[in-house]
């Protein structure tokens, strides 16, 4: 079986150890680390300067792994998986927080923390964005709805304060974190599937990824 991997040409080279394909790569805050997300069900973390795997894989997903992202202070990671869940891990120990947090209904596409690491926010299959309390694991308001297809990135403002998300019903919403409400009509003008969301580094705008 070939041997997935992820490629720096001018940097690394290959970091190599996944079996099947890797869907979901991030940077510790500091850039030290390097967290993975894949096909073949787990989570590794690599050392970002040597390429070494730094742990054994961190395995208990079902499922493929689709989305892993840092806490902002580095000692958490949390992976969003096809098997429904989501999994908080202690990133120094690689060890699971909590028990896996449950609810959606459809696949979990992209998971992220946000900026304070108090709340987690998540996208599904089954067309809703969830929002859970880091800490204890609640879902703190019923499930935001409206998409007419999976949602398939999802992604805290810098300050916190929002929430964007993309559709494969080809439009982007805007959500205020507090209330849940929608705060302006879905962006539209994409003609296919929108796969990724981001805002910039200073809140004003979002980039967005089409097909």
């Amino acid at each position: 079986m070939a041997r997935h991997r992820v490629t720096w040409p001018e940097i690394q080279g290959e970091i190599q150890g996944h079996s099947e394909a890797i869907f979901s790569v991030a940077f510790s805050p500091d850039g030290k680390h390097i967290v993975s997300g894949s096909e073949d069900k787990t989570i590794r973390l690599w050392d970002a300067e040597t390429g070494d795997l730094l742990r054994p894989p961190l395995e208990g997903h079902q499922g493929s792994v689709s989305s892993v992202a840092f806490s902002s202070d580095g000692k958490r990671i949390v992976s969003a998986s096809g098997d429904k869940t989501i999994r908080l891990w202690d990133a120094e120990k690689g060890d699971l927080l909590r028990p896996p947090l449950e609810g959606h209904e459809g696949l979990v596409s992209s998971v992220a923390f946000s900026p304070d690491g108090e709340r987690i926010v998540s996208a599904s299959g089954d067309k809703t964005i969830r929002l859970w309390d880091a800490e204890t694991g609640d879902l703190l308001r019923l499930p935001l709805g409206g998409h007419e297809g999976w949602v398939s990135s999802v992604s805290f403002s810098p300050d916190g304060k929002c929430i964007v998300c993309a559709s494969r019903d080809k439009t982007i919403r805007l959500w205020d974190v507090e209330t849940g409400d929608l705060l302006r009509p879905p962006l539209e003008g994409h003609e296919q599937s929108v796969l990724s969301v981001a805002f910039s580094p200073d809140g004003r705008g979002q980039t967005t990824e089409g097909r």
